[in-house]
Formats: structure tokens, C-alpha cells, sequence
């Protein structure tokens, strides 16, 4: 009986060092729009946004190249993120929805100041109302396609699932542009990628984390699902992994740059023939981004094996009536098989009371010192429980359950 009260005290120990963030899925801005007949015109209006870092998509005139640096990396648009969070800043505390983003590495919120019409949907901090708040003087800016998000620094106290983060550094935003953020259903991001991608000074989150030493291990996880809404069942795992949410073991990759979490692709192989990327290749493991990336050329090629066609607005459908004649795609990653079927590389859609079913890939041409990179967004990740290391700068793989 008494070694039954140690294991279970040993095991109450170990779980209070694990902070659960409950993660909620919501219609992406893209579906917004689409549903309320507005997504054509707002491409039209907004196409510089569509050739972004993140979202570019693949026009018959096709795709520029994007080149890495501290420059023109952070060229967000998050018009198709889906899972988002709610922390905490200040004393007393004011509440806020982010983005938890593994392809960037700052903290930002909209300010009180904002005088963008896209902050008066939001909830925006107010520095006056915190009594632990320190103004930190300097101005920072984040370069989206269609302009600059520009705002100021300071620190406080940071709250994420009853974790208390002291003297964190974020951005407040006086400026957001364009109309995207106007629909986004959170109201900031919180970057998790290394500080080398960081555009304001000081620690990003999880660095000032460790710092404090306010985990036993220097992991985080997710475990994205595929459900909508209340019943979502996603969450973000600080300190370690539950094996209750993946099957088998977890696979690990060295990361390969530690500024994105990111690592290299072994091949991509359609149906067990017409390989791509066969002699290797690198990607961006990244929590922010919906959908799969690659070289405009190789995403092409993806689409026309899977049977997609382009729309005049640039994305790719297919005839929901034969996905089960559909190709497997397959990412080879440690020697290791990561096999996406149809339904689970397709993305399907209700417009009105019609199925719209679209491919989960994507074209944009990344291009760093290591060649073209790839990007494994929400498509892959709802299938596999991913894992990011600090310890050993490693991103872990396994089933999702």
C-alpha cells in the first residue's frame, strides 16, 4: 500500500510539472470570407498578402521566390490558422487569444493605442491598468504583404495555463494592416520558434521559461485534432509529451537551422512512385500554418497526380465523389514512413449545402542556404503528435491517436 501512494505521489509530482493549454479550433478567415461570398474580391484586393511567407498560392503566373533573413523572413498571414489558445498579461491580469506558433518567435497583442479598425474587434492591452507593466521605449515592426504591423515593447507578467511568466518581453501593435486581422478570431500570436527568428529583443516565451526554470524537461508538444470548436480536444503540452494522445514511439529528427524548427525530408513519394525531393530535402515544422508547402514545381506536379485543378483564385479542387481513388502521399523522415491518405490531405468545406473539397498543398518557393523548404502545416500535423526538444534541438514524431 505504501509503494502505491509513493508511485502515486511520484506520479501527482510529475503531472503538476506539465502545463495543459487547451487549444480551440475555428473556421479559418479563408472559409469566412468564402462563406459570405467576399473571398474572391478580398484576393483581388489583397493578392501581395497571398504571396507571403506563409500563404502564397499558386496563380497561373506563378509564385515568387521568398529568400530568408532576418529582413524578409516574418512576412505573416495567418488567413487560413486555425488553432488558437488564451494566455494572460499583466497585473491584474487581461486575457487574450494567440496564435501559438512554432514558424516564428514573438509575443504581440494589440495595444490600447491601436488605430487600426481591426483592433477595435479585439481585445487590446492596456498598459495603464497594469501595475507590474515596464515600458521599454524602443518600437519594433513585422512586415506582412500587404504592409507593416508596427508597434512598441514593453514587459510583464505572463499567465499561460496558471504558469507564471515574469518580465516577458512582447510587442503591443498600434498599427495592423489590411482586412484579415479584421476577421481573425485571435488576437495576437505567440511565437515558439528559437530566438535567432526574433524580431523583438530579449527572450521569446519559451526561452525566458527555461530560463526560470519553471519546467522539469525543455519540451513542448501538440496534439492537434481534426474536431471543430468546443469539442476540439487539441492542446499544447509544456514540459513533456502524454502518451495517451499517440501510439507506438516517438521518432526523432535533428533539427537542421535552429531559428525555425527545421528539419530534413529523407523523399515525398506519391502512391510508392514518383518521388520528389529524392535526394533530400529541409522543412519547417510549423503549428501556424494550415496547410502542406513545397517548391511551386513540385507542388504542381502533387497536384496534377492527386487530381486537382485550379480555381481562377488560385487554390486547387477536386471531385469529393472520388477521394477513395485518390493517391497516399508519403514524407520519408528518419527513414521513417509518414503516410497522409486522401481524407486526411484533403480539406473539406460546406458552402451552403455543398461539399467543396480543396488540397492540402500548397505551392510557395522558400529558398535558405540549404535549397527549397518544405513546410509541414496543419494538414500533417493532425495526424502526428509533434514534439520540439530544446534539450537536444530535436522535433519528435508519432501516431496520433
Amino acid at each position: 500500500m505504501r509503494s502505491v501512494l509513493l508511485l502515486l505521489f511520484i506520479w501527482t509530482c510529475r503531472s503538476s510539472a506539465l502545463i495543459r493549454v487547451p487549444l480551440s479550433k475555428v473556421p479559418t478567415i479563408r472559409s469566412q470570407l468564402r462563406s459570405e461570398g467576399l473571398l474572391q474580391n478580398f484576393l483581388v484586393e489583397h493578392r501581395p498578402d497571398m504571396f507571403s511567407r506563409r500563404y502564397a498560392q499558386c496563380f497561373p503566373a506563378g509564385t515568387p521566390s521568398l529568400r530568408l533573413g532576418r529582413s524578409s523572413e516574418k512576412i505573416y498571414n495567418f488567413m487560413d490558422a486555425q488553432y488558437f489558445g488564451d494566455i494572460t498579461l499583466g497585473s491584474p491580469e487581461q486575457n487574450f487569444s494567440v496564435v501559438f506558433d512554432t514558424g516564428s518567435s514573438d509575443l504581440w497583442v494589440p495595444s490600447a493605442y491601436c488605430v487600426s479598425q481591426a483592433c477595435e474587434s479585439h481585445k487590446r492591452f492596456k498598459a495603464f491598468e497594469s501595475t507590474t507593466f515596464r515600458h521599454d521605449g524602443r518600437k519594433f515592426g513585422i512586415n506582412y504583404g500587404s504592409g507593416h504591423l508596427l508597434g512598441v515593447m514593453g514587459r510583464d507578467t505572463l499567465m499561460v495555463a496558471g504558469m507564471t511568466v515574469k518580465r516577458q518581453e512582447f510587442g503591443e501593435s498600434v498599427y495592423e494592416p489590411g482586412t484579415a486581422f479584421l476577421r481573425a478570431r485571435f488576437d495576437g500570436v505567440l511565437g515558439m520558434g528559437y530566438p535567432a527568428l526574433a524580431e523583438i529583443l530579449g527572450n521569446p516565451v519559451f526561452d525566458n521559461i527555461l530560463a526560470q526554470k519553471l519546467l522539469e524537461q525543455p519540451i513542448f508538444s501538440f496534439y492537434l485534432s481534426r474536431k471543430s470548436n468546443g469539442n476540439s480536444e487539441s492542446e499544447l503540452l509544456l514540459g513533456g509529451t502524454d502518451e495517451r494522445l499517440y501510439d507506438g514511439p516517438i521518432n526523432w529528427l535533428p533539427v537542421t537551422a535552429k531559428a525555425y524548427w527545421q528539419i530534413k525530408i529523407d523523399s515525398v513519394v506519391v502512391q510508392g512512385v514518383s518521388p520528389f525531393c529524392s535526394r533530400g530535402c529541409q522543412a519547417i515544422v510549423d503549428t501556424g500554418t494550415s496547410l502542406i508547402t513545397g517548391p511551386t514545381d513540385d507542388i504542381l506536379d502533387i497536384q496534377q497526380l492527386i487530381g486537382a485543378t485550379p480555381t481562377n483564385i488560385g487554390e486547387f479542387v477536386v471531385d469529393c465523389a472520388r477521394l477513395s481513388s485518390f493517391p497516399h502521399v508519403t514524407f520519408v523522415l528518419g527513414g521513417k514512413d509518414y503516410t497522409l491518405s486522401p481524407e486526411q490531405y484533403i480539406r473539406k468545406e460546406m458552402l451552403g449545402d455543398r461539399k467543396l473539397c480543396f488540397s492540402g498543398f500548397q505551392a510557395v518557393d522558400m529558398i535558405s542556404s540549404e535549397g527549397p523548404l518544405w513546410i509541414l502545416g496543419d494538414v500533417f500535423l493532425t495526424q502526428y503528435y509533434s514534439v520540439y526538444d530544446r534539450g537536444h534541438d530535436r522535433v519528435g514524431f508519432a501516431t496520433a491517436k
